[in-house]
C-alpha cells in the first residue's frame, strides 16, 4: 500500500504534466530522427517544378515566391480551387534545398500537435471548466497515443504535399477554432477584438484550403453563431467576422474554373448529396471501430478517473449529453462526405490522419462531457431526492449507476490508471510486431540501418538526376526503406505519372527505375 501511495503522490499535481510532456517528446523524438533521412516524392515534383526552375534560374526566393503564385492562379483556372494549399505546395523547401526534407516531420508535427494541444485544452478549461493542469495532461497523454496509432504516418508527418494539404491546414483551423471561442470568452474588449482579427485572417487561409477541414469549419462556425445568439448576443460579432471572411473564401475554393475542368476528365464518379452525407454517417461507425484498438481503449480507461474528478469539481452545466454527443458525431461524419461526393470514396490516408485526430478528441471531449453530466446529476439527486420521489432514498436506475461509476473511480480511480499506464507502456514497448506503433518502427529502422542506406541511395538518385550529361535517367529500386516511408516508388515504365513528373522536375528526356540494382 505504501508503495503505492508513494507512486501516486509522485505521479500527481505538475509532475505528472511534466511527466506526460516528457513521454510525448520521447515518442516524438525516433519521428524527428527518422526524418533526417527524408526526401523529396511523389506531387512535390509536379507542384514545385516551375519554382525551382525559377530558383536556377534566378537564385531569388522573392522571384521563386510570385512564381508560386502565378503557378497557383493557372491552378485555380485549370485544376483546382484551394489557392492557399496550391501555393504553399509550390513553395516546397526542398526546390531550394534538397536535403532539408528533415524540416517537413518538424513543421506537420509542431504545427499539428501544438493547435490540437492548444484547442483541446481550451475546451476542457473554457468549456468544460477542467483545471488547466488536468486539461494539458490528458491532452498530452491523447497526443501520445494519436501519434503511435496515426494512420497515415508518412503522409502525415513526412510527406510535404500531402502533409501541407490536409495536416497543415487543419492545424490552423485549430488554431483559429481557438481564436473565436478565445474572443466568446474573453473578459476585455481589446482582446476578444484581436482574436476576432486574427481569426479573420486565419479563416481566409482555411477557406483557401481542403475540402475536408473547409466544411467542417463552416459546420462548426454556424453552431458557434447558434451559440453566441442565445448565450452572447453581445459577442456575435466576434463569430460573425471570420464567419463571413471564411465563408467568402470557401466559395472561392468551391466555385474555381478549375474544379469543373478537372471534374470533366476525373473519371471517379461521387456520389449524390443525400447519399453522401447518409454514407458519411456509416462510415464515421466503421472508422471508429478502426480507429479504437486496444492501446487506444486502454487510454481511455486510464483518463477516466482523471475526468471524473474534474468534471465534478466544475462549475459548468452538462444538461445535454445527448445533444452534445449527436453534434460531435455529425462534425466527424462531415469529414467523410468530400470525398464520397466527389470521388465515391473513403480511406485516403491523408485525409484520415486529420479525421482521426478529429475523432479522437471528439471521444475525448464528449467522455468529459458525459462525466459532467453524470458527477453533477448524482449530486442534484442527492438533495432534491426526498422531494421530488417521495422517498429517502429515492433515485432512478440511472442515479444509482453513476453514484456506483462515481464511487468507484473516487475510490480505485488512481490505482486504476496507473495500471492502465503500466499497460499501455508495456503494450507500445513489447508489442511483437515493432512497426505497430510509429515510434518503435522508427527507431527500428534507423538502429537497423535501413534509413542511412534508403538515404544513401536517394542521395545516389539525386546525382543521377543533377547530372546534366545524363538524359535519360536510370534509377536502381531501393534495397532498404524504412517501413514508415511507403510511398510508391518509381516505376520502370518511363511513362508513369510519378516518372514523367520527375523527368519533368530535372529537364530528362525520361527516368526510369531498373529492374535490378546498377553496378556501379
Amino acid at each position: 500500500m505504501k508503495v503505492w501511495e508513494k507512486v501516486e503522490n509522485f505521479l500527481s499535481g505538475r509532475r505528472a504534466v511534466f511527466l506526460a510532456a516528457g513521454l510525448l517528446l520521447l515518442s516524438l523524438f525516433p519521428l524527428l530522427w527518422l526524418g533526417k533521412y527524408n526526401v523529396m516524392c511523389i506531387d512535390d515534383y509536379d507542384y514545385g517544378r516551375r519554382v525551382h526552375d525559377v530558383f536556377l534560374a534566378t537564385g531569388s526566393f522573392a522571384a521563386s515566391v510570385q512564381e508560386a503564385w502565378r503557378q497557383n492562379m493557372d491552378f485555380y483556372q485549370d485544376w483546382q480551387g484551394t489557392y492557399i494549399s496550391c501555393f504553399l505546395m509550390g513553395m516546397c523547401p526542398m526546390n531550394f534545398n534538397y536535403h532539408i526534407a528533415w524540416v517537413v516531420p518538424i513543421v506537420m508535427i509542431g504545427m499539428f500537435a501544438t493547435s490540437s494541444f492548444v484547442l483541446g485544452r481550451h475546451i476542457l478549461v473554457r468549456w468544460l471548466g477542467c483545471e488547466k493542469e488536468g486539461a494539458s495532461l490528458c491532452m498530452l497523454l491523447l497526443l501520445f497515443v494519436f501519434y503511435q496509432v496515426i494512420e497515415a504516418p508518412f503522409e502525415g508527418i513526412y510527406w510535404y504535399n500531402g502533409s501541407t494539404h490536409y495536416v497543415l491546414m487543419q492545424s490552423i483551423w485549430f488554431f483559429l477554432l481557438t481564436l473565436v471561442s478565445g474572443s466568446l470568452w474573453a473578459e476585455k474588449t481589446g482582446r476578444a477584438c484581436a482574436c476576432c482579427a486574427a481569426a479573420a485572417v486565419l479563416s481566409v487561409i482555411v477557406g483557401g484550403g481542403n475540402l475536408v477541414t473547409g466544411l467542417q469549419a463552416e459546420i462548426l462556425m454556424a453552431f458557434l453563431i447558434c451559440y453566441a445568439f442565445f448565450r452572447k448576443k453581445d459577442k456575435i460579432a466576434y463569430v460573425i467576422i471570420p464567419f463571413l471572411t471564411g465563408s467568402a473564401g470557401f466559395l472561392v475554393n468551391v466555385l474555381a474554373p478549375g474544379n469543373g475542368k478537372r471534374g470533366s476528365i476525373d473519371m471517379d464518379e461521387g456520389y449524390s448529396a443525400v447519399k453522401a452525407i447518409a454514407l458519411s454517417f456509416y462510415n464515421t461507425g466503421v472508422f471508429a471501430i478502426r480507429w479504437t484498438p486496444v492501446f487506444v481503449v486502454v487510454l481511455w480507461f486510464l483518463l477516466l478517473p482523471l475526468l471524473w474528478k474534474r468534471m465534478k469539481a466544475s462549475g459548468r452545466d452538462f444538461s445535454h449529453p445527448v445533444l452534445v454527443t449527436a453534434g460531435a458525431y455529425c462534425v466527424v461524419s462531415a469529414m467523410f462526405t468530400p470525398t464520397l461526393y466527389a470521388v465515391g470514396m473513403t480511406g485516403l490516408s491523408r485525409v484520415d490522419n486529420i479525421i482521426q485526430m478529429t475523432y479522437y478528441l471528439a471521444v475525448l471531449l464528449v467522455t468529459a462531457y458525459w462525466l459532467g453530466y453524470f458527477s453533477h446529476g448524482t449530486d442534484r439527486a442527492k438533495k432534491v431526492g426526498n422531494v421530488s420521489r417521495g422517498t429517502a432514498q429515492g433515485g432512478t436506475a440511472e442515479d444509482s449507476a453513476a453514484e456506483a461509476l462515481g464511487l468507484f473511480l473516487e475510490r480505485a480511480g488512481k490505482r486504476m490508471s496507473m495500471v492502465c499506464l503500466l499497460l499501455l507502456l508495456g503494450i507500445w514497448v513489447f508489442t511483437a510486431d515493432k512497426n505497430t506503433y510509429t515510434s518503435i518502427s522508427a527507431l527500428r529502422s534507423v538502429a537497423k540501418g535501413e534509413a542511412q542506406t534508403f538515404y544513401q541511395e536517394a542521395m545516389a538518385r539525386y546525382e543521377v538526376y543533377t547530372d546534366e550529361d545524363v538524359k535519360e535517367a536510370v534509377v536502381a529500386p531501393y534495397s532498404a526503406r524504412p517501413a514508415l516511408f511507403d510511398f510508391t516508388d518509381l516505376s520502370e515504365d518511363e511513362g508513369n505519372w510519378m516518372n514523367l513528373a520527375v523527368a519533368r522536375y530535372y529537364h530528362k528526356d525520361n527516368v526510369r527505375r531498373s529492374s535490378k540494382d546498377i553496378a556501379p
